[in-house]
């Protein structure tokens, strides 16, 4: 379903019903809400959660901002290198006030508030500007964004602004599926068919790289957000896995030593993704910590 929030329109879906606590799910760069796995949200589900999932905006069935055009991301990282401001379309801070409009539009108080990569981080802004909205932060190979952190490893970002050899389906679901196997959990590969069929499901969705360009600029954009973490007051988990080659596991210690309390948790094994056997372990730290928050509520 659509909701307008903030002047634009937002795709939704809502599982689990009504009268049960509240995770709310933003996802991370150009993917979309499908992007959660299913075994993610029905664990949610089966464990007493009302589930809300968003398209963030210019991605997905959510509205887009192509009238901003495609940015040069290089020139803008050479901008961001020499201290310059950078400019952005909208900025992280916007997205998760979409969020904020989600729970508005639907009548939700507080949410758990559940970040994967850059919905992390949006999930960090929405915590630290709307605390009484946020019952809990839960955050996902995550980062604060403070300077100096590691980046990706260097095939990785070489593979960020690589193109697909044509636009043919079959071209641009190979070029997807290169990049998803830099950066997959090495400890819980996932078959080529069953990857490559959920790419091209997702692109048959919506497939807009255009905006998947301009969130990217909106996360180089977010220079404060390291600052603003410590102003969190929710209880909070940090995950992250041991071997993600995009956003480096500093990046997500970074972000749970700035938030009093924060718990942090590495993962063996887990990358960039999230296969079935990485959910089962995910689980069985974000079931007992949502269950514990709502308990001190």
């Amino acid at each position: 379903m659509k909701i307008k929030t903030n002047g634009i329109e937002i795709e939704v879906q809502d599982s689990g019903g009504e009268g049960r606590p509240v995770a709310l799910l933003v996802m991370g760069l150009g993917m979309q809400l499908i992007g959660w796995p299913d075994d993610f949200v029905q664990a949610l589900v089966d464990g007493g959660f009302r589930v809300v999932r968003h398209d963030n905006r210019d991605i997905g069935l959510s509205q887009g901002f192509d009238d901003a055009g495609a940015p040069n991301l290089l020139w803008q990282s050479v901008r961001q290198r020499l201290g310059l401001r950078i400019r952005s379309p909208y900025s992280l801070q916007d997205m998760a006030n979409d969020s904020l409009g989600v729970l508005d539009a639907l009548g939700i108080a507080r949410a758990h508030v559940v970040g994967a990569s850059m919905g992390g981080m949006i999930a960090q802004r929405l915590a630290a500007s709307a605390p009484q909205r946020t019952a809990s932060l839960v955050s996902i190979m995550s980062s604060s964004g403070a300077r100096k952190l590691p980046g990706p490893r260097a095939d990785v970002a070489a593979a960020l602004i690589r193109r697909p050899a044509s636009r043919t389906e079959a071209a641009l679901v190979a070029h997807s599926l290169g990049m998803v196997r830099l950066i997959e959990s090495p400890a819980y590969p996932q078959e080529d068919a069953v990857v490559a069929e959920r790419i091209r499901f997702a692109m048959r969705r919506a497939y807009r790289p255009a905006g998947m360009m301009r969130q990217m600029l909106a996360v180089v954009a977010d220079t404060s957000r390291a600052e603003l973490l410590s102003r969190i007051e929710s209880p909070t988990l940090v995950l992250h896995g041991e071997a993600d080659a995009l956003v480096p596991i500093a990046c997500g210690r970074d972000a749970a030593q700035r938030i009093t309390g924060a718990h942090f948790v590495a993962v063996p094994g887990m990358g960039h993704d999230l296969p079935p056997q990485v959910v089962e372990i995910l689980m069985q730290h974000i079931l007992p910590f949502l269950e514990a928050a709502d308990n001190r509520a």
